[in-house]
């Protein structure tokens, strides 16, 4: 069976516009109808297109599209996924109930739970820890900006329910 994808159209917040972007360009939008950001189409760091899509020649496909964290190109973070990072790193400096120390490892550990790594489990391990130290308004508002760019596996270990 031949597979292959089509190019999606994502806004740099992360919202995706039309994963057939190649093939339905009447769906495309310069702008997001939703925050308002620009459109994106390639990776701004190696132009290579972003996978939307997927196509397997000869089956129906109903799954939903997944909009991709990381490009499968270069590996580099997507600018949403950049973004999210940010705002989760500048939430864990408001965290009163913790300490300098515990704001570090909390922070640090945000690059072994989005990319799934060997550091993953012990990851997940200090952010439910340190998330639990933080308090349920701290916690919720981590899970709002970060739920989009974890794997879903990572998710149900962190968020069971």
């Amino acid at each position: 069976m031949q597979e292959e994808f089509d190019t999606a159209q994502i806004c740099i917040n992360g919202h995706a516009i039309n994963e057939r972007a190649a093939t339905k360009l009447d769906r495309n939008q310069k702008f997001c109808d939703k925050c308002g950001a620009e459109t994106i189409m390639a990776c701004p760091h190696c132009q290579a297109a972003i996978r939307g899509h997927h196509y397997i020649h000869g089956i129906v496909s109903f799954s939903p599209y997944t909009v991709p964290p990381f490009c499968c190109n270069c590996g580099k973070p997507f600018p949403w996924t950049e973004a999210r990072l940010v705002a989760a790193r500048e939430m864990i400096e408001e965290i009163e109930k913790l300490d300098g120390n515990e704001k570090i490892i909390l922070s640090k550990s945000l690059d072994d739970l989005i990319r799934e790594t060997p550091s993953t489990p012990t990851a997940i391990v200090r952010f439910k820890r340190l998330a639990l130290k933080a308090g349920s308004v701290a916690a919720d508002g981590l899970r709002s900006i970060l739920v989009d760019v974890l794997s879903e596996a990572v998710r149900k270990q962190i968020w069971p329910n």
